[in-house]
C-alpha cells in the first residue's frame, strides 16, 4: 500500500527559507575585536539571495564547486546556505591545513569560484599560482592594493571582486530551484589527513536536511538560545550549526579570528550566550581563563564538547564553578558529523554517579543512526562489556568517498577498506549499553597493547588531566623490549603550577590499574595540534623515536 503523502525533495533552501522567514529576527553577531557587528537571519536570507545572482554572472549556472576560505562569520553563513540552494555545491577549504594538503583538497574538490576572507587573502594568494581552475577570487572586506594586485597575478585568475560591492546591486530575492535532487551534493569536506592525503565527502541536500533535524531535536535549543559557534565552518561541516540554527531560531556568535579565551569570554559575557560550540582544547583554556581573569558566564547552560574526548575533570570543573553543563559529542566528517551526545536520562538524578557516567560517555545515539560493535569474532553485544570497533549507518552516514578518478589503485583500495557491507568503520573502538550509550576507549590506531593487554590512551589522560597541576596531557605507545609497547606520558604543566613526574606517577595509583601506569614521562611545553585541534599522537610519537623528548623514567 503506498501512503498519501507529499513528497518535496529535502533541500537546503527550504532550510534557509525557513529560518530567514519563520526566525527573521533572530540573530547574527560576528567579533570584530571592538565588539560584534549584527545582523538578522532576514537580512543574511538578503545576502544570501544577492550571492546567488552573483554567482550566477560569474558563470555558476549549475553545479559547479565554489569555495570559501574563510573564518566564521555572517558572509560565510551566506555562503554556506546559499551555495547550496542555488544548486552549486559549497567546498569550504580547512584553513589550518598545511599548504600541501589545501592544494590537493581544493583541486581534486575542483572549485571554480572562492570567496576569500580579507585577512586570509595574503596567504591564499601564495596558493592560488597553483590552483589553475579558480576563475575568480570574491574577498570579503578591504585589501591593500599588493595584495589585489597578488590574487590578479595567475593568468587563470579572470577577476578578482569586492565581496560587498560585487553583491551590491543584485536583487534581495531569488528564485531558489525546486528541481534539485536531495541526494546531489550540497557541499563538500575533507578528512584532515592524519594518515594518507585527505579524503573528500560529499553531503547531500537530503543529508544535511536530516542531519539538522536530528541535532535540532536532541540538542533542545530554540529562538530563545544564543550559540558561540566556535568549531569552525571548514571543519567537519561545522558540526551543522549553520543549517540547525534555522531549523531552531538560535541566534549565533561568529568569532571570526578571535578564538583565544579573553575575546571568547568578552563574547560570552556581552552577548548573553547561553550554548557553545567547540573542542576541549578551547573550553581548557576558556576555564584557565575565568579561573584566573574572571569573567561572567552565568547566561550560559551547555557547552558542546567534540572533536576528541573531554577530560572529566573539565567538565566537574565547569559544572561546580560556573554551573555549565558541559555535553560530549561524538561524530566524524563522514557522519556530516554528529552521531551521538552525551545528555543523560531523564531518570538519573542530577549530580549523581549515574548522571556523571553517562556524561562522560560519548553520548547515545542520534535517531536515524544504526551503530554496531564489530569485533574479532563478529558482531558484539550491547551490553556495556563486549568490545569491538564501532560500525554506523544511516541517512547523514556517507556510503564512499568522493572520487575524481585521479586517485591510484592504492588508494581507491584504502578508501573502500573503510566500509564493510554497507557500514562506515569508524575506527573508534569501545563498548555500548543496552540504551545506545556508547563508550569509547580509544582510537583503533592509538590503543596500546602491552604484553598481549589493551590499555586505553584516552583513559590515561583523562586521569592525568584530573590532577589540579596538569593543564593537558598526551599518551601514546611506544616500542618496549619487554611488553611490545607501553604508554608514554607527555605532560603540559599549568602556569605557575609545579608537579614532579614521580608525583604524577603516583597519583595515578588508585585510578587506573597498577600494570597501566606509564612508567616514561616527559614534560612539554603544548601538546602539538591537528588542524582541527585534536592531539597529534602521530607527531609525539615521531618526536619520541627522534629522541626530541627529554624521557623521564620515574623511580
Amino acid at each position: 500500500m503506498k501512503s498519501t503523502m507529499q513528497t518535496p525533495p529535502l533541500l537546503i533552501s527550504s532550510l534557509l527559507r525557513f529560518g530567514t522567514t519563520v526566525h527573521a529576527k533572530s540573530k547574527v553577531h560576528t567579533w570584530t575585536g571592538d565588539g560584534a557587528r549584527t545582523t538578522t537571519f532576514g537580512e543574511v536570507g538578503v545576502q544570501g539571495a544577492q550571492l546567488a545572482h552573483a554567482l550566477r554572472r560569474l558563470g555558476i549556472t549549475g553545479d559547479q564547486r565554489v569555495a570559501t576560505f574563510m573564518w566564521n562569520n555572517a558572509e560565510h553563513l551566506a555562503a554556506y546556505l546559499a551555495i547550496p540552494s542555488m544548486g552549486a555545491v559549497l567546498h569550504a577549504l580547512n584553513i589550518r591545513l598545511f599548504p600541501e594538503q589545501l592544494i590537493y583538497t581544493a583541486r581534486h574538490g575542483g572549485s571554480e569560484i572562492v570567496i576569500v576572507d580579507n585577512t586570509l587573502a595574503e596567504p591564499f594568494g601564495k596558493l592560488l599560482a597553483h590552483l589553475p581552475e579558480i576563475r575568480h577570487v570574491i574577498v570579503n572586506g578591504p585589501i591593500p592594493d599588493d595584495v589585489r594586485a597578488a590574487l590578479a597575478e595567475p593568468e587563470h585568475v579572470e577577476g578578482v571582486h569586492d565581496y560587498l560591492e560585487l553583491i551590491a546591486n543584485e536583487p534581495h530575492e531569488f528564485d531558489w530551484p525546486t528541481d534539485i535532487d536531495e541526494n546531489d551534493a550540497s557541499s563538500m569536506c575533507y578528512t584532515s589527513g592524519t594518515t594518507g592525503k585527505p579524503k573528500g565527502v560529499a553531503y547531500s541536500h537530503r543529508s544535511n536536511y536530516t542531519h539538522a533535524m536530528g541535532c535540532a531535536v536532541s540538542l533542545g535549543f530554540s529562538a530563545e538560545d544564543t550559540t558561540l559557534v566556535v568549531v569552525p565552518l571548514f571543519h567537519a561541516n561545522a558540526w551543522g550549526f549553520p543549517y540547525i540554527s534555522m531549523v531552531t531560531g538560535s541566534s549565533l556568535v561568529m568569532p571570526d579570528r578571535f578564538l583565544q579565551p579573553e575575546p571568547l569570554a568578552q563574547m560570552m559575557a556581552e552577548l548573553k550566550v547561553t550554548c557553545g560550540s567547540g573542542v576541549p582544547t578551547i573550553w581548557n583554556g576558556l576555564l584557565q581563563h575565568l579561573d584566573s581573569a574572571g569573567g561572567d558566564v552565568s547566561s550560559c547552560r551547555i557547552l558542546m564538547s567534540g572533536g576528541s574526548a573531554c577530560p572529566p575533570a573539565l567538565m566537574t570543573s565547569f559544572k561546580e564553578r560556573y554551573d555549565v553543563d558541559m555535553i560530549q559529542g561524538w561524530g566524524m566528517t563522514e557522519i556530516s558529523p554528529v552521531g551521538s551526545l552525551s545528555f543523560p536520562p531523564a531518570h538519573t538524578e542530577p549530580g549523581s554517579e549515574d548522571d556523571w557516567s553517562h556524561r562522560r560517555s560519548q553520548g547515545k545515539i542520534l535517531p536515524g543512526i544504526e551503530a554496531r560493535l564489530v569485533g574479532d569474532d563478529g558482531v558484539q553485544p550491547w551490553n556495556g562489556e563486549a568490545v569491538g570497533e564501532l560500525e554506523i549507518r544511516g541517512p547523514w552516514v556517507t556510503g564512499s568517498y568522493y572520487s575524481n578518478g585521479s586517485e591510484t589503485d592504492e588508494e581507491l583500495a584504502d578508501m573502500e577498506s573503510k566500509f564493510d557491507d554497507g557500514w562506515l568503520r569508524t575506527g573508534d573502538v569501545g563498548t555500548m549499553t543496552e540504551t545506545g550509550y556508547i563508550r569509547l576507549s580509544d582510537r583503533s590506531k592509538d590503543v596500546i597493547k602491552s604484553g598481549g593487554e589493551w590499555i586505553s590512551s584516552v583513559d590515561l589522560e583523562n586521569a592525568i588531566m584530573g590532577h589540579p597541576a596538569v593543564a593537558e596531557a598526551s599518551v601514546v605507545g611506544v616500542p618496549d623490549p619487554k611488553w611490545e609497547e607501553r604508554p608514554l606520558a607527555t605532560v603540559v604543566i599549568k602556569e605557575g603550577q609545579e608537579a614532579t613526574m614521580a608525583e604524577l606517577r603516583d597519583y595515578l595509583s588508585d585510578k587506573v590499574a597498577k600494570w597501566q601506569i606509564p612508567e616514561r614521562w616527559a614534560l612539554i611545553e603544548e601538546v602539538p595540534k591537528t588542524s582541527v585541534g585534536k592531539f597529534d599522537k602521530k607527531l609525539l610519537r615521531q618526536r619520541y623515536a627522534d629522541g626530541e623528548l627529554d624521557v623521564q623514567q620515574p623511580s
